[in-house]
């Protein structure tokens, strides 16, 4: 892809998924095809958090003395935090902010809630809208001020060890739902520098954007006990005793619709995982005037029994020429096209054409034609990721000379290198080159002999360092 920020903002406008015309810099509108993308992506995370999580909303606003309480996580937003100071023309006793995350919103709950070790683990979520004062360029669904999806976890546990396994289970569970979405992605634990205000350690989930930008789709946070022992969150044990709760956060944005978008489509459109398309398959009725009626009856009796097996169908009837419906559909993404006319009536066939690959072949219009349909849609949600993890896989490189960093990142590599682990390392490092250190992405065995590529000691670790949005 020739100019990937050209493509991005003017598939966002052809497809119908945002207008960013809204008159507030970094604020859309999510428009019909757009949101149903969004609807189906929400569904299918629901659907796994609702296993072992329980959906709960907290207010908007979140009172000044309480967001201050957690000074290290209030510096780490303090230059993004949005202030309500008016009720109508009244001056407000208290500042009200609109919440840039939820922490400090939901942990005066926790205290009141969480009495006993019975009240425990407790795992909540809810899917928000917060806001930041971003000072970056926005971008649309990938740097802006109003994050419209927002989806948070929160959870309290009574042990140190219940709490590392609740980041451990986390990070499991964003693995499967982009393994779902056919999103190819590294983990790596952040560094210290970068890790979320407040947290014990933080692990991200990056992805590969056709730029050659990372882009940071999801993160887990250990919070241990520090918001605990800020807003007083404590439990009475089975002796009687009150000890302080540990505490993991973790959560998605709209970056994971950019990264659907981003990752999948190329020069003719969107290219959309079915799991999240709004349709499965478009029929396309190629109509005549003598036989107009009997093609259209055929496709929606076909229509009724594609949605009566759970398939997402619809018809496009409009009055233009079969190409421009060609066209519309490749731009829009739908996983399959079906073509029908009159001939294809007369030997009860049909065409079919896969959106991924434009493969296009032809099937008989019978019993079977189900099963096929289901077999390609499961085909195309296969094939859609393996190539994607195959291109990240591919841009992953291993470099010793921190020399040739930043040319292999301007080639749009995301590098490996050796590091001893220092935070003075690290950052000469980010210095040195002019790009960013992800995390850590493997621990060294102690009996390994590499080097840092910058220290020359001892390495500690094998770590990420890539351009990033």
């Amino acid at each position: 892809m020739e100019n990937f920020s050209e493509w991005f903002h003017d598939i966002l406008d052809k497809g119908n998924i945002i207008d960013s015309r809204y008159p507030i810099k970094g604020m859309s509108v999510w428009l019909p095809y757009g949101f149903q993308i969004r609807r189906y992506t929400l569904e299918l995370l629901k659907e796994l958090f609702d296993r072992d999580h329980e959906e709960v909303l907290f207010p908007l606003l979140v009172p000044e003395d309480e967001l201050a309480k957690e000074g290290i996580h209030v510096k780490g937003f303090e230059e993004e935090v949005y202030w309500v100071t008016k009720g109508g023309n009244k001056e407000l006793n208290k500042k009200l902010a609109l919440r840039p995350t939820s922490e400090t919103a939901i942990y005066p709950m926790f205290s009141l809630w969480i009495r006993s070790h019975i009240d425990l683990p407790l795992k909540y979520y809810q899917i928000v809208n917060t806001f930041r004062y971003e000072t970056k360029h926005t971008r649309p669904l990938i740097r802006v001020r109003e994050i419209s999806t927002f989806k948070e976890a929160h959870t309290a546990h009574a042990t140190k060890e219940e709490c590392k396994k609740q980041v451990e289970k986390a990070v499991e569970l964003y693995k499967e739902f982009f393994d779902y979405l056919g999103i190819p992605y590294i983990l790596s634990k952040r560094p210290e520098w970068d890790k979320f205000p407040g947290a014990d350690y933080t692990m991200a989930f990056d992805t590969l954007l056709p730029d050659g930008k990372t882009l940071q789709i999801g993160t887990v946070h250990n919070l241990d006990q520090t918001f605990a022992k800020t807003f007083d969150i404590t439990f009475e044990n089975e002796n009687g005793e009150h000890e302080y709760i540990y505490q993991s956060c973790y959560g998605l944005s709209d970056r994971i619709i950019a990264s659907i978008i981003g990752i999948h489509g190329n020069e003719k459109g969107l290219v959309l995982p079915p799991v999240v398309s709004p349709k499965h398959v478009t029929i396309i009725p190629i109509l005549f005037k003598d036989t107009r009626e009997k093609v259209l009856e055929r496709c929606e009796s076909i229509k009724k029994e594609l949605e009566s097996a759970g398939i997402r169908v619809d018809i496009d009837d409009r009055d233009i020429r079969p190409g421009k419906k060609f066209y519309d559909w490749e731009l829009k993404g739908t996983p399959l096209r079906l073509e029908i006319g009159p001939k294809d009536l007369e030997n009860n066939k049909t065409f079919i054409t896969r959106r991924d690959n434009l493969e296009k072949n032809e099937y008989p219009l019978d019993d079977n034609l189900i099963e096929n349909i289901k077999e390609i849609i499961s085909q195309i949600t296969k094939d859609m990721s393996s190539k994607a993890f195959k291109d990240l896989k591919d841009a992953i490189v291993y470099c010793e000379n921190i020399e040739k960093i930043p040319e292999l990142i301007k080639n749009k590599k995301i590098v490996v290198f050796s590091w001893d682990g220092k935070n003075s390392s690290g950052e000469a490092i980010e210095e040195e080159t002019g790009y960013d250190i992800l995390g850590i992405h493997k621990e060294l065995d102690e009996n390994s002999n590499d080097k840092c590529i910058y220290s020359g000691e001892k390495a500690k670790y094998l770590a990420l360092i890539a351009k990033t949005y």
